[in-house]
């Protein structure tokens, strides 16, 4: 190795996060000195440091305290997995991670965790072919983007905000796109992901699960297992010195290959009906009333259901394999999964809304 790295990950209590600081020691990753998470509470910090991290405390949003944490530790790499939308504490983690390699001469990273949802047509990403995430205009292409749904034009920005800012300061940037994610997260918070637990909250204010988006569209999926594994390996790339593709050239989808949304419907259907959450396993187009209990199931306007659990997605990974990754799970096995996700589901949200009852919902 030619220099020791020090990394930084936030959202260690999040789904993602948490999966990825559990298999961290399992990775057996060389290349850095110290590892550090970015915790909120006393209960966090005792909690990452079983594995092996060292827990800060401040707010991303404090450009002076992220320059002072960032420099004090010589931080040189910072997986960002906290906010998809703004881009704040990114740039705060950019500028000091200039600073710092103005100071050491050393190569300073910043990986930033967007999302597939930010390259779909819910963001006026085209979807008449595969979008590839090693298309070599893929800058241009996101730059240009013009969301239908204007809540979206913020990520769309913070995405290519952060790749200017990094270019302008020296450090090397990577957008990693998650997608649907599935399975159970393996860290000491959130267990479950947000699409699949929106088509269950949906469901259950709507009494019957609905199909929203026409055409049978289609939105790339990945076990949160393979997600994991996918951060892994870029961050292996990195520290090996094998310098990963970045920039304008740095977008990573985790994901291995695509489903109908209506097919996962389905399947997620079926297991809420075994489970008497709705009464009819049918999974039929949602009319103003339908969409209008799935918005209250979801606390949001009927306008933005389609933006929670539907959309046409094609952005298609080929960056990861690149890099040696090959996902364990097959895109189909998402519904051989969908019962085991249905009732993780309703176990945590049963959890999260009580305690000490037995579960509402009964599996026939």
């Amino acid at each position: 190795m030619t220099e020791s790295h020090n990394i930084l990950i936030t959202g260690a209590s999040g789904y993602l996060g948490g999966t990825l600081l559990a298999r961290w020691a399992s990775a057996s990753l060389t290349g850095y000195d110290k590892l550090f998470a970015l915790v909120r509470t006393d209960a966090q910090r005792e909690q990452v440091k079983q594995y092996g991290a060292e827990p800060l405390t401040f707010s991303p949003r404090d450009e002076q305290a992220v320059r002072n944490v960032v420099i004090q530790n010589r931080i040189t790499i910072v997986f960002y997995l906290i906010d998809a939308f703004e881009s704040v504490g990114q740039e705060n983690f950019i500028k000091a991670l200039g600073e710092v390699k103005s100071q050491t001469g050393l190569d300073v990273h910043l990986l930033h965790t967007s999302g597939a949802k930010i390259f779909s047509g819910l963001a006026g990403a085209p979807t008449d072919s595969p979008l590839l995430d090693t298309d070599p205009k893929l800058y241009e292409i996101q730059k240009a983007q013009e969301p239908p749904i204007s809540f979206m034009q913020k990520p769309v920005e913070t995405n290519t905000r952060v790749i200017d800012l990094a270019q302008a300061n020296g450090v090397k940037s990577y957008v990693f796109a998650p997608c649907i994610v599935y399975g159970r997260g393996e860290g000491f918070g959130n267990p479950i992901s947000i699409q699949t637990v929106d088509i269950v909250k949906a469901a259950r204010a709507a009494g019957q699960v609905y199909s929203v988006t026409p055409g049978r569209p289609t939105w790339p999926v990945c076990h949160v297992i393979d997600n994991t594994s996918l951060y892994l390996q870029i961050l292996r790339s990195i520290l090996n010195g094998e310098k990963p593709e970045y920039g304008k050239n740095g977008y990573y989808l985790a994901a291995s290959g695509s489903v109908t949304w209506d097919d996962l419907y389905e399947a997620m259907a079926k297991a809420l009906k075994v489970r008497n959450v709705i009464t009819d396993e049918r999974v039929v187009p949602a009319d103003e009333t339908a969409l209008g209990k799935m918005a209250h199931g979801l606390g949001t306007e009927s306008s933005l259901v389609q933006m929670r659990l539907a959309g046409k997605c094609t952005f298609t990974a080929k960056h990861g394999a690149q890099l040696g990754w090959k996902p364990q799970f097959p895109p189909e096995h998402i519904f051989e999964a969908a019962d085991d996700e249905v009732e993780l589901i309703l176990q945590t949200l049963h959890s999260d809304a009580s305690s000490g009852d037995k579960p509402w919902y009964k599996k026939e």
